[in-house]
C-alpha cells in the first residue's frame, strides 16, 4: 500500500491511500522533525500490524518508526485528532472552519474492510516532492 502525501498546510499533511487505485484520503500532522505527538512520521518503508487499541479498537499500527511508537490508523477529522497518527477519510473539506478529512467513519471502514483478511501489510509513504 502507498500513502502519497499531496499537500501540507497549516492544518496538516494531506494524502491519498493507494492500493492499485486510490481509495481513501489521509490527514497527518505537519512535518515537525518527527517530534512525538506533534509531527507526521518520516517518509519511507514501513511494516504495519493489526493491533487492538484500547482507544480505537481493531486497527493497524505503523511499526519501526524512528524514535516513535504507537502510530495508528484511525478515525478523525482535524489535525487535533491525529496526535501523530494517520486519520483516514473519504473527502477533504472544512469542519469548524479548518481544513480536514470528512466522512472519516466511512473512509476508515473501507480501509479496514480492504484489509479484513490481513494481519499485516507493507506501507510506503511518499512525500509530494518525491517521484
Amino acid at each position: 500500500m502507498i500513502l502519497k502525501r499531496v499537500a501540507e498546510t497549516a492544518y496538516g499533511t494531506f494524502g491519498v491511500l493507494i492500493d492499485i487505485a486510490p481509495f481513501a484520503l489521509t490527514l497527518e500532522r505537519m512535518w515537525l522533525e518527527n517530534r512525538t505527538g506533534i509531527s507526521c512520521i518520516p517518509a519511507g518503508q514501513y511494516h504495519c500490524v493489526r493491533v487492538n487499541s484500547p482507544h480505537f479498537g481493531d486497527t493497524f499500527q505503523i511499526m519501526d518508526v524512528p524514535d516513535r511508537s504507537h502510530i495508528l490508523f484511525h478515525k478523525g477529522n482535524l489535525n487535533d485528532d491525529t496526535h501523530g497518527c494517520v486519520l483516514v477519510g473519504e473527502m477533504f473539506g472544512k469542519l469548524e472552519g479548518k481544513d480536514g478529512v470528512l466522512a472519516s467513519r466511512h473512509g476508515y471502514n473501507e480501509f479496514m474492510d480492504k484489509l479484513r483478511s490481513l494481519n499485516s501489510f507493507d506501507l510506503k509513504i511518499i512525500d509530494s516532492t518525491e517521484e
